[in-house]
Formats: C-alpha cells, sequence, structure tokens
C-alpha cells in the first residue's frame, strides 16, 4: 500500500513537472520569437529566463535541487566546455548557466514549430550527424567565429546520453575547436541521470551535484590530450 502511494505522488508530481515544463517553454520560445531583432546576449538572457523556471518548477515540484562547485574555475571570457551527458536537465541547465553560450545540436530539432525557431535565435551550431565529417569541419569554423566574440562552446563529447556511474567514449572535437580558436577548456561533470533518467516519465528527488574542473590549456597539449585529461577528470569526479 506504501509503495503504491509513493508511486502515485511520483507520477503526480511528475506530471505537475511537465505540465510547467511545456508552459515555460512554449512562453519563452514565443518570447523569443517576437523579440527576434534584440542582440543576441540580450535575447539569450531573456529566452534562458524559461530554461531558469523550468528548473526551480523541477525544485519545487519534484524535488531536485542542484549544487554547483568550483564556480572560481569559469574564466570570465571564451571557452570550450566539455561535459558528460546524462539527461535532458544539463541542455536546459548549462545554456542559462553558462550564458554567453552557445550549443552543437541536431539540425531537425531546428523544424520543431515556435520552440526550434526560438532555438535558431540562439544562434546553435546545428549539424547533420549522418555526414560525421563536415559536420566536425562545419563545428570547427562556426565554433571558432562564436569563441572569438567571447562566447563559450558547450561540447557533451560523448556525442549521445550516457547513463549515470558510466562515461562513454569521448571525440576529440571539442578539443579540436579549442585549439584552432586558442581558448582553453573547461571541464565539467554532473549526476542528473541519478533524478532525471533518460526515457523516463518519473524523476527522482534528490540532489545534482555540478562539477567544475580547472581549466585546460589548449597550447600545450595535443587534441587527444586534452580530451583524456578532461575525460579523466570527469570520471575521477563522478566516484
Amino acid at each position: 500500500m506504501f509503495s503504491l502511494i509513493k508511486l502515485l505522488l511520483a507520477t503526480l508530481r511528475a506530471t505537475l513537472f511537465y505540465a510547467g515544463f511545456v508552459v515555460f517553454t512554449v512562453t519563452a520560445s514565443l518570447v523569443t520569437c517576437l523579440l527576434f531583432f534584440l542582440p543576441f546576449r540580450l535575447l539569450q538572457r531573456i529566452a534562458t529566463t524559461g530554461n531558469y523556471l523550468v528548473i526551480q518548477w523541477l525544485r519545487l515540484t519534484c524535488n531536485i535541487k542542484i549544487v554547483v562547485s568550483g564556480l572560481d574555475n569559469i574564466p570570465t571570457g571564451a571557452c570550450v566546455v566539455l561535459s558528460n551527458h546524462q539527461s535532458t536537465w544539463e541542455a536546459f541547465y548549462m545554456q542559462w548557466f553558462f550564458q554567453p553560450a552557445n550549443f552543437i545540436l541536431k539540425r531537425e530539432l531546428l523544424w520543431i514549430p515556435v520552440f526550434g525557431w526560438a532555438l535558431f535565435l540562439m544562434n546553435p551550431i546545428a549539424i547533420k550527424r549522418s555526414r560525421p565529417a563536415s559536420a566536425i569541419r562545419y563545428v570547427l569554423k562556426q565554433g571558432t567565429k562564436r569563441l572569438l566574440v567571447g562566447n563559450k562552446i558547450v561540447i557533451y563529447p560523448e556525442g549521445t546520453r550516457i547513463a549515470n556511474g558510466q562515461l562513454g567514449e569521448f571525440k576529440t572535437s571539442g578539443a579540436a575547436l579549442a585549439k584552432q580558436a586558442q581558448v582553453p577548456v573547461l571541464p565539467v561533470s554532473h549526476n542528473s541521470g541519478n533524478h532525471w533518467k533518460r526515457g523516463q516519465f518519473l524523476k527522482t528527488p534528490g540532489t545534482i551535484h555540478l562539477h567544475i574542473g580547472p581549466t585546460i590549456d589548449s597550447d600545450l597539449l595535443s587534441t587527444r590530450e586534452i580530451t583524456e585529461s578532461a575525460r579523466n577528470w570527469i570520471a575521477e569526479s563522478l566516484k
């Protein structure tokens, strides 16, 4: 009986969360589209208010808190953020947290009415995954442009979501971008998959820990060494 009540409460909380999630996301997307003429940094600040509200609503409805460590490691200027990828949570939180920031995403997401249009206005690097070679060249070209104006580029080098407690192989495109633009790499780890599990409707109460590591100098190391250094730090911080 107790287990059934617990399940019903968890279902109710998740339902409330997703109801708010839709309202906040659609509203923020509409406002962003209407204010398309504003400068990028101001427009992103307005657009990511929706992200912030989603995260706060997650805390209120599902009792999922966030603790961040390593704030002093964040550079004031441009950098390439390399993070593990476990759930949808990091897409919402990191766009708000690391702004001004640009993300690498699937081009198909831009086709979603309203939401995709708002994403387009966030100046992402939209790639075709079916053409990996040309996608890497495009990331290097467009990513360098965004870094040169002082933005941060957030990359998930695993390429796909990985279950919590595991860490996939890291692709080297993020490190290559950092070397080409001559900016540092910022390793970031989190355990969001403990609480916002991939493909699951229910949310697990608790605390998401976001760890920000010391920057890695892209001038002194090879692309492979940068990638391995970031992966090793992330793996250690997840223990």
